[in-house]
């Protein structure tokens, strides 16, 4: 009984320890970023009146209103599909910063093979599409995986070699006869057909929401990778492997199979986030279409703690600045750089939690003496 009660509060200590990795600690880093960020202006000679200005208006362009939502969860989808899959190889002790390429890749092929198969029913061409893209991703990233396992060569160098190798790729394919678009000189894909389109989710309130069904994509990849982790084997196995490589090769795992398949999946997940932008935002490849996202992805990754609930929100509060720093550049007149400021200061502080629960004390439950 006293086991079993023993048990049951070191699992409510754990959950309230989670709560404060997942919620607290970001949303104070969130606070303290914001308060940086006005002394930053003050620095530059923006006026306090300025600074209210800019804030209210950030607010109001990420949730004020129904094109602002819009707006957000445009921006916030792509992030959460490329930051799941970081949160993955994070995971696994895998430090994959090689997204930004995976979303080249896998935006590139899902693009190639929807206009190459365009006579097919939306019903199969859209989800073939997006496993297009999902298979090139993963094969992609699985290089790096398997460099790693096979040679030991080390993820952060040959992702980064991969990301650089991705842009090239793009710029010759979309040279090629078959993939440039018809009468176009400049770099170009050819569209992707209607039916393979995300379909848009409020164009019956207004033509200009560019919301769409890929929101419903990044919920379901969050919900399975959630079970991939805590409720399968395989998870387990990258949680083990992640937390100490030498206890679980003795336990019999396989720890060059773990490494390729978590980078695959990692791959997949950031292929998708490139066929949702082609699929469901431009339509179409055009170099740098990628926009970046693999990057703040990372952000992402981290800002959520690597856990897919975390990853959600940490997509939306990114989506949430990226939509509203626009408005805030529009109706303050503050530059948009802004932004990355506080972006990069959020991340500082995630990267210090200690930092945090000491600037905050009294946000976090202290731990009592002997326990």
């Amino acid at each position: 009984m006293s086991a079993a009660m023993d048990k049951a509060m070191h699992g409510r200590l754990l959950g309230r320890t989670e709560v404060e990795d997942l919620i607290i600690v970001p949303l104070f880093a969130f606070i303290a970023a914001l308060a940086l960020g006005a002394l930053t202006m003050l620095a530059t000679r923006v006026d306090l009146a300025t600074i209210g200005q800019s804030y209210v208006a950030l607010l109001h362009g990420s949730v004020g209103s129904l094109n602002a939502l819009s707006e957000t969860l445009t921006a916030a989808t792509p992030l959460v599909l490329a930051g799941l899959g970081l949160a993955l190889g994070f995971r696994a002790g895998l430090f994959n910063i090689g997204a930004e390429g995976q979303i080249v890749i896998g935006g590139l092929a899902c693009v190639i093979f929807a206009f190459s198969f365009d006579g097919l029913p939306g019903v199969i061409l859209m989800p073939a599409s997006l496993l297009a893209g999902a298979l090139a991703g993963a094969c992609y990233a699985s290089i790096a995986g398997y460099l790693r396992a096979a040679t030991g060569a080390h993820e952060v160098i040959s992702t980064i070699m991969l990301n650089l190798i991705s842009y090239r790729l793009l710029d010759y394919a979309l040279r090629l006869p078959y993939v440039q678009k018809e009468g176009r000189a400049d770099p170009i894909s050819k569209s992707v057909p209607e039916a393979a389109e995300l379909p848009r989710l409020l164009t019956a309130l207004d033509p200009n929401l560019r919301v769409h069904a890929g929101v419903f994509l990044a919920l379901l990849a969050v919900a399975l990778v959630w079970w991939l982790l805590f409720r399968a084997k395989l998870g387990f196995e990258f949680r083990a492997s992640g937390e100490n490589p030498d206890a679980a090769r003795y336990a019999g795992m396989n720890a060059g199979l773990i490494i390729v398949l978590a980078m695959g999946l990692a791959g997949a997940l950031a292929g998708l986030a490139g066929a949702n932008q082609v699929m469901g935002v431009l339509g179409r490849a055009t170099p740098g279409f990628s926009a970046g996202i693999g990057f703040d992805a990372i952000a992402v990754a981290l800002l959520g703690r690597s856990h897919p609930v975390g990853v959600l929100l940490a997509g939306l509060l990114f989506g949430a600045l990226e939509a509203g720093g626009r408005q805030m550049q529009v109706e303050a007149g503050v530059s948009i750089d802004l932004i990355g400021i506080i972006q990069a200061l959020i991340i500082v502080f995630i990267a210090a939690p200690l930092l945090v629960r000491a600037l905050f004390p009294w946000g976090f439950r202290r731990k009592r003496a002997g326990s």
